[in-house]
């Protein structure tokens, strides 16, 4: 497994770049999954437009105004929050190359550089907005497109699945978090479930004051989500985060004798969680490898999700009825998120007999959701066309 960049490259390609070191392969994977869901998203907002579905919003804006109070709060904030961690990343560097996530998602940081960078460009913004200003601001009316905020909305999914899954693992572990509630702060801990709903949240409100039909953003967001899933599992297998399966040591079935032995059995060695025994020979930080080995479940993930991307990609164009694709997509999530958890490693919950994980009691709500949302938007569309003839 590899940790970081540094060491893909260099068991891969045999090339040894030290600054890919401070990239985690984690991290990396889960940025190309935004941007994979980014791009998708642009591309159906794009088609949706030209559909005439969705419709761009009148927006008016102010040129010539000096800078308002609210205005240069924003600007030292932002300043503060970037060069808060950007200062004390530089001033500790060598516990920032050791674990990158950690440093960043803690509340470690530089006030004194968060403040004073915060204070110039307020200042400079200040500046810049009098060096522009008129004797007689006037007010423009300009188009807002839906795909031209797909940069915001793939940030504020980002943000909102970053808190929902840290809050969805806390619950899960929830007597490790009473213990210590620091743990919200670690670089570890990520409920996949809980970065789905509280982003999709954030997304749908930030969505709303933009006046962009809900039910259409959905539709559209659906094959980007999966997309964006395959290839954050992607990250999981690579690292050997602890996101795989309970110990598989049956025979590997004929059928599939063609393909490798890891498909079915993996060890992860040099995995990132210092799970399993001592790998011999071995020098290094990440020296470890499960013995006996366990069903490689991020890479199931992937290629099940990679199927539901293109089964969505493809029936995107043949529905015609507004909210049955999301739909599909709760159908699909659920199923394919349900079977996995049979044998993948996680908390289970223990209650009137049953034992379920989280996503084992949030995946059949998804089904449930989806499969009424199908047959609701589908006769709702039907009796649009009949009133309208």
């Amino acid at each position: 497994m590899y940790a970081s960049l540094y060491e893909l490259f260099d068991a891969w390609f045999g090339i040894k770049i030290p600054f890919l070191k401070i990239l985690h392969t984690f991290g990396f994977f889960m940025a190309l999954s935004f941007l994979a869901a980014a791009w998708i998203l642009s591309k159906e907002l794009h088609r949706k437009e030209d559909q005439g579905l969705l419709k761009p919003t009148p927006t008016d804006n102010w040129v010539g105004k000096h800078a308002t109070k609210s205005e240069l709060v924003e600007a030292f904030a932002l300043a503060f929050i970037i060069f808060f961690k950007l200062v004390y990343i530089v001033l500790n560097f060598t516990e920032f190359k050791t674990d990158p996530q950690a440093t960043l998602i803690s509340l470690k940081g530089n006030i004194f550089g968060g403040i004073i960078a915060g204070a110039l460009y307020a200042f400079l913004s200040y500046k810049d907005k009098a060096r522009k200003s008129l004797p007689d601001p006037k007010l423009e009316t300009t188009l807002l497109h839906p795909y031209m905020l797909v940069g915001n909305i793939t940030l504020i999914a980002a943000i909102g699945g970053i808190v929902g899954a840290k809050l969805f693992d806390a619950l899960e572990n929830y007597q490790d978090f009473f213990q210590n509630p620091a743990m919200l702060f670690s670089s570890s801990g990520l409920t996949i479930y809980g970065g789905l709903i509280v982003g999709a949240i954030s997304v749908l409100v930030y969505a709303r004051s933009k006046k962009i039909p809900l039910l259409h953003l959905i539709d559209a967001a659906a094959p980007s989500m999966i997309l964006a899933y395959a290839v954050g599992r992607i990250g999981c297998q690579m690292a050997g985060d602890g996101d795989w399966g309970i110990v598989n040591t049956n025979p590997k079935p004929s059928i599939i004798g063609f393909l490798p032995d890891w498909m079915w059995s993996f060890g992860y060695p040099h995995n990132v969680e210092h799970a399993g025994a001592a790998i011999q020979g071995c020098t290094g930080e990440y020296c470890t490898m499960l013995n006996p080995g366990v069903y490689p479940t991020p890479f199931y993930e992937t290629v099940m999700a990679t199927i539901i991307f293109f089964i969505l990609w493809s029936m995107r164009k043949k529905i015609h009825a507004t909210g049955v694709l999301f739909c599909w997509y709760l159908v699909f999530n659920g199923i394919e998120r349900f079977s996995i958890e049979l044998i993948r490693v996680n908390v289970q919950y223990h209650f009137f007999g049953i034992n379920a994980t989280q996503a084992q009691l949030i995946s059949p709500m998804f089904f449930i959701l989806g499969v009424i949302g199908i047959f609701y938007f589908t006769n709702k569309a039907k009796k649009d066309v009949h009133q309208a003839t």
